[in-house]
């Protein structure tokens, strides 16, 4: 064998034994230089999670996927009642004008879409939800999805205009329903999820708190004098599509029905606003057994306690539901209850503002009896009252009372010029128009006054102050005069269609 033939053999045996030791200690990481220039990524997480955060984070996660089963999808076909209107006036324009009509108008309603959710309260297919995402809805037109995207027919059991809840049902069994909480375990600061399909995006959770319990005076859309409003306030983000979602606290437990926002937008931009869940589960119930609410009525018009209130009537404190006006055949006449009264409780429990009374009576039915604690004259007073039926209560009168306040310029017109507004003799037709025998003529209010943000408006009769009936301009005057600084005076004022009560302050010296 010549030299080159074992050169050779010597190069290639050398290879081999280099390439074996090379790839029995071979180590990725010693090498990952030669696929990258950096190394990417931290070796480890840069905080320790304490226990207690991760106790929360756990909570959440825990609570999401309890609660998510229980919450639906609801879509809606509803017929476009405003378009249908518009082409109907456009037909009414080409037959005013011998024109022949419209051969391209649609011969049926045009219909539209709507979403929203629901919250699951029976195993076998009732789910509670807002009135507004269904009551267009037409026949047929309800479809709702499930958790695990099963999709139903569901059928409208009954629905509550008032409290804007609603009730439907799909056909199915096994369900899981929601968990109802206690709203006396329910304080402002608690920490919520609400769930739901905002903006089209299903099975979608947020975190908040309960910010404040008790809202109302929200003034929502589409809502009348009669609704019913008393929020849970949150700031968990709700968006469209989430009425009628649930509200759950960090047991799992429904707390509320999502219903509205504070909005300028049409979208969320801090605070959202749940039915709370006594109120719902009083009318879901209701609306299950009968289809319908037979809800009872004291037959008041109310207003919350103010300041000025509380100081005109010797409240000790500013809480309890001003009684402005009382309507004729109602539960309340037939009480006793008269205008200027101030409702304390109701069954013993107390009633802070008029969104809480409302609240507590809603839950009752016709025919139920309610004991109410009143304030009049610096004494408490009791009274039972029966409920009845709203469609009883028609009409207004005001209460009588002596006059024994003396005259002072009977007839001459009297400038309040501390507190903003100004009165005249009311005239006999003016009097007669207003359904009253006696009284001043509001003449002018000043803007940002006393008087004004009293809501004392002109063209007003006012017919009692401090419970005296009022005759004169003069005899007004007197009233304020005989009051110290700090006082205030509860006059009883009735416009065309309703009475007020106003409580105007008497300003401290300076």
């Amino acid at each position: 064998m010549n030299m080159k033939v074992l050169s050779t053999v010597g190069i290639l045996f050398v290879g081999i034994i280099a390439g074996i030791i090379l790839v029995s200690e071979f180590n990725p990481e010693s090498v990952s230089g030669l696929w990258a220039d950096e190394k990417i990524g931290a070796d480890k997480a840069p905080v320790v999670v304490s226990e207690q955060a991760n106790a929360i984070n756990n909570a959440y996660v825990t609570v999401s996927e309890a609660v998510n089963p229980t919450v639906v999808s609801i879509s809606v076909v509803m017929e476009d009642k405003d378009y249908h209107q518009y082409q109907e006036r456009f037909q009414e324009f080409y037959k005013f004008f011998g024109l022949p009509e419209d051969q391209n108008a649609p011969s049926e309603p045009r219909k539209s879409a709507a979403a929203g959710s629901g919250v699951i309260i029976t195993d076998n297919g009732y789910i509670v939800t807002n009135n507004h995402v269904v009551e267009n809805a037409i026949e047929g037109g309800i479809t709702v999805t499930t958790y695990d995207q099963k999709t139903y027919s569901a059928e409208l059991i009954g629905a509550d205009p008032l409290t804007d809840l609603a009730v439907i049902k799909i056909e199915e069994s096994g369900l899981k329903p929601a968990h109802f909480a206690s709203m006396d375990d329910i304080h402002v600061g608690d920490f919520v999820l609400a769930v739901g399909n905002p903006l089209g995006l299903n099975s979608t959770v947020t975190a908040g708190i309960v910010s404040a319990i008790g809202r109302g005076q929200l003034y929502l859309p589409n809502r009348s004098n009669y609704s019913v409003e008393n929020f849970i306030q949150t700031d968990a983000a709700i968006n469209p599509g989430n009425s009628g979602g649930g509200l759950f606290n960090l047991e799992g437990s429904l707390i509320g029905i999502n219903t509205a926002i504070a909005t300028r937008t049409g979208t969320y931009i801090g605070y959202g606003f749940a039915i709370p869940i006594d109120l719902a589960q009083s009318v879901v119930s209701d609306l299950i057994e009968d289809g319908k609410i037979n809800r009872g009525y004291i037959g008041v018009a109310i207003r919350t306690v103010t300041d000025p209130v509380a100081k005109a009537t010797g409240l000790e404190k500013v809480s309890g539901v001003l009684v402005h006006n009382i309507n004729e055949g109602s539960a309340a006449e037939k009480a006793g209850i008269e205008p200027g009264d101030i409702i304390l409780e109701v069954d013993g429990e107390e009633v802070a503002t008029s969104n809480e009374l409302q609240s507590k009576i809603t839950m009752k039915r016709a025919g139920d009896k309610v004991k109410l604690t009143i304030w009049r004259d610096g004494k408490k007073l009791f009274k039972n009252v029966t409920l009845k039926a709203r469609d009883d209560d028609e009409g207004a009168i005001a209460g009588e009372d002596v006059d024994n306040t003396e005259e002072k310029d009977p007839a001459k017109p009297v400038n309040f010029d501390e507190l903003g507004f100004s009165v005249e003799p009311a005239k006999s037709d003016v009097k007669k128009r207003y359904d009253v025998s006696n009284g001043v003529m509001i003449t002018k209010v000043i803007p940002y006054s006393r008087a004004a943000q009293a809501e004392m408006f002109p063209r007003g009769i006012i017919v009692k102050a401090d419970r005296q009936k009022i005759k004169t301009p003069g005899q007004l005057k007197t009233i304020f005069e005989n009051k110290k600084p700090g006082d205030a005076v509860l006059m009883q004022v009735k416009y065309e269609d309703t009475y007020r009560i106003v409580a105007i302050e008497i300003p401290k010296e300076e």
